[in-house]
């Protein structure tokens, strides 16, 4: 009988981690197939890429034909890497970052199963957070983000739970985790935080074993601190260039932007791109009883001393990125929501009958995230959009190497490092480029005033403006525009009147639309090559 028992498998034993990964990385491949070959985009086109190929071409760390932002290297190591093993290419970019996002699902079943242990909550805390529209867009996107976030979800592997804790091993990844964006250091503080003041609470020796464990947390500041010392021996500036500094932390530090930043941030913790679907069953679920299992005792939950844990994760970070950020992306926040998904899948398991249909019907309500947009302004990188964005703009482009090449083109960004720069993908022979902020009515009126600047014009949206929009109000709106930037593209027709220009092309695509305006006047087209076919 003994023998019997070592043979057969215990049914309730975790899955090795080595079968886990390649599932969840097979997964993930499958679904994002078609994103794969998509050129860059947004932050990794204006910055990280860059970064990375400056590194990859040059061994420099310190950013040479962009603005050096003082962001931690390891991404750029990292991609460079693959890039010497694979290629420069964009699929080999993104099979590089799914790599990583799978690592962070990976951690997220870990996590799972050492503070809960049941594989079912677990699965099901995966599934969530792999197709909510965020984490989901963000696996593919060469953003800092998503590298932070798997090692920040496996520092809290070794960090959150209650029993076998491992400090150490937490703080390897919460290092690695800053030392990819310096923002994660927040968690790793924050638990060093909570662990000190838990020491004054119990006598010796338990309480020398909560300061060895503070120690740990907060020394991932240290390698942090080296890089910045290194760059600012580099560039003499410490946090980037003055500019940017200015925009994300200086520039924000005003009581009613900071109040109106965290009133955002807490509606992306808790309802953006459908999350109030199992937010709202969370709060509905927590008015019935705790469920008992067959053998009569109470099905398991979050100790009280991990909730309170995750709660102060959650509203530190909201807090954090309420004060610092220019803009209120919400990948900032992107290892916090595998920790708002948590709450919700072990309390519909330790209190709803049938709870797999709830966590089967939020991931239902995430697959609709992915493919219609809110009724509401976000960042085309929260879900699919982003895709139908480069598809925009690979069209646009295309249309303008056909009609125009060698004109000088009036646009904004991300279009103007589309047409500037071949690394992105968007084309072999660069465009000379008049760059405006925006398509608003005072950008557009100052570009009028110089017509001599430009010969041709690629226009776009810069922002998603839903035709039907919920808003919060005009004392909302007003806020958004002061601090948020918010502002309201004109159409094609309007600014091609203004510009006295004849519209040629455009194309729209759920509620966004890319535009080429041609000039009734003379413009020298500069010598270039033919590209080769693509």
């Amino acid at each position: 009988m003994r023998l019997r028992k070592l043979i057969e498998p215990r049914l309730d034993a975790p899955f090795p981690l080595w079968m886990i990964f390649p599932v969840v990385f097979v997964a993930l491949y499958i679904s994002h197939f078609t994103l794969l070959r998509l050129p860059y985009y947004w932050d990794e086109a204006g910055y990280y890429i860059p970064a990375a190929w400056d590194f990859f071409r040059t061994g420099s760390l310190i950013p040479i034909t962009t603005l050096t932002n003082a962001h931690p290297p390891l991404p750029s190591i990292y991609l460079a890497l693959c890039w010497k093993g694979s290629g420069f290419y964009p699929e080999v970019t993104r099979e590089a970052v799914l790599l990583v996002a799978s690592l962070g699902l990976v951690a997220v079943w870990r996590l799972a199963m050492r503070i809960i242990g049941v594989h079912s909550v677990a699965f099901w805390t995966v599934v969530l957070t792999a197709t909510y529209p965020i984490w989901f867009a963000q696996s593919t996107l060469a953003h800092a983000d998503i590298f932070a976030a798997a090692c920040t979800l496996w520092g809290l592997v070794y960090a959150l739970p209650d029993t076998d804790r491992k400090p150490w091993a937490a703080a390897l990844w919460f290092s690695a985790a800053a030392l990819c964006k310096e923002t994660a250091i927040v968690v790793p503080l924050t638990l060093a935080v909570m662990s000190m003041a838990r020491s004054f609470r119990v006598r010796p020796p338990s309480r020398y074993r909560y300061w060895r464990e503070s120690l740990w947390l907060a020394g991932c500041v240290l390698p942090l601190m080296g890089w910045y010392a290194w760059h600012y021996a580099k560039t003499g500036f410490l946090f980037g260039n003055p500019e940017y500094l200015r925009y994300n932390a200086q520039t924000t530090m005003e009581p009613v932007r900071i109040l109106a930043a965290f009133l955002h941030r807490l509606l992306h913790l808790t309802a953006h791109m459908n999350m109030f679907v199992p937010v709202l069953m969370t709060f509905a679920a927590l008015m019935l009883q705790p469920r008992t299992d067959a053998d009569g005792d109470e099905r398991p939950g979050l100790s009280p001393s991990v909730l309170r844990r995750i709660l102060y994760l959650l509203l530190v970070n909201a807090l954090l990125f309420s004060v610092l950020g220019g803009a209120l992306l919400t990948r900032y926040l992107l290892p916090m929501y595998p920790l708002v998904l948590l709450l919700a899948v072990s309390t519909f398991y330790r209190r709803v009958p049938y709870w797999q249909g709830l966590a089967a019907f939020s991931t239902a309500a995430f697959v609709v995230g992915l493919f219609v947009n809110p009724p509401y302004g976000f960042a085309p990188e929260d879900n699919l959009a982003y895709a139908h964005v480069v598809r925009l703009n690979e069209a646009g482009i295309a249309q303008l190497k056909a009609r125009y090449a060698g004109a000088t083109v009036l646009t904004a960004w991300p279009v103007s490092d589309e047409l500037t720069r071949p690394e992105l993908g968007y084309l072999k022979q660069p465009f000379d480029v008049y760059r405006i902020e925006d398509f608003s009515a005072p950008q557009i009126a100052a570009a009028a005033d110089v017509p001599g600047k430009y010969s041709a014009a690629l226009v776009f949206s810069t922002k998603y403006d839903p035709a039907v929009k919920l808003s919060l109000g005009p004392r909302s709106q007003a806020l958004d525009e002061r601090f948020f930037g918010l502002h309201h593209d004109l159409s094609p027709e309007a600014i091609a009147i203004q510009l006295h220009g004849q519209l040629v092309w455009e194309r729209e695509d759920q509620g966004m639309w890319i535009a080429l305006i041609r000039f009734n006047r003379q413009f020298e087209a500069a010598l270039q090559m033919p590209e080769a076919p693509e």
